[in-house]
């Protein structure tokens, strides 16, 4: 690997090595693959700038480590915020009742999108009668441990579809939450 870096893909300069601000994970070398094959609008996309751009957001320490947040496109973007789908998760992985969790974007009529939680509970802890009232206890779970904007407005409970190497698709629960419609404005 001849460099890699965390860069503002805007000037392509490095981020500040503080633990806080975020860029894009760039690299270059000869281990970096050559191109997408027949595809030259995603190679024109990959390798802006004569770096190859992974799609990785993360934060640089000052000791050099790089943190990896999140995908860019899984940030959900609520308002004027964005939100990572990585934090969200990891909050609701420590819940006791959680088994799996993934947080796409879903509509809102009113920020445009905020996170929609699909969750894989731990053996025995679901029947018809208290789906209700566990959706509202991961929600209260939740703003215990995040700030209110990052907190699900929906929660979906089931088997996460996942790929042959066990990755979850997070493409098919976006998919999913998009035919869901609009998180509506709630009249209070």
């Amino acid at each position: 690997m001849e460099h890699l870096d965390v860069v503002d893909t805007e000037t392509m300069k490095p981020v500040p090595a503080d633990g806080s601000t975020v860029g894009e994970i760039v690299m270059r070398g000869n281990a970096v693959m050559k191109g997408y094959l027949k595809n030259p609008k995603a190679n024109k996309e990959a390798f802006a700038n004569g770096w190859f751009h992974s799609g990785d957001l993360a934060v640089k320490h000052p000791d050099g480590y790089i943190e990896i947040k999140d995908r860019s496109k899984d940030i959900i973007i609520s308002g004027a915020e964005n939100i990572s789908s990585v934090e969200i998760e990891k909050a609701l992985y420590s819940h006791p009742a959680i088994m799996e969790a993934s947080v796409v974007a879903r509509p809102d009529e009113k920020w445009g999108e905020s996170p929609c939680a699909f969750v894989t509970l731990k053996p025995g802890v679901l029947d018809s009668s208290n789906e209700k009232q566990l959706a509202e206890d991961i929600t209260k779970f939740c703003r215990s441990k995040m700030p209110s904007y990052w907190v699900p407005k929906s929660v979906v409970f089931g088997a996460l579809p996942k790929t042959a190497t066990g990755k979850i698709q997070k493409n098919l629960l976006r998919e999913k939450a998009k035919k869901m419609g609009p998180v509506k404005l709630s009249k209070l």
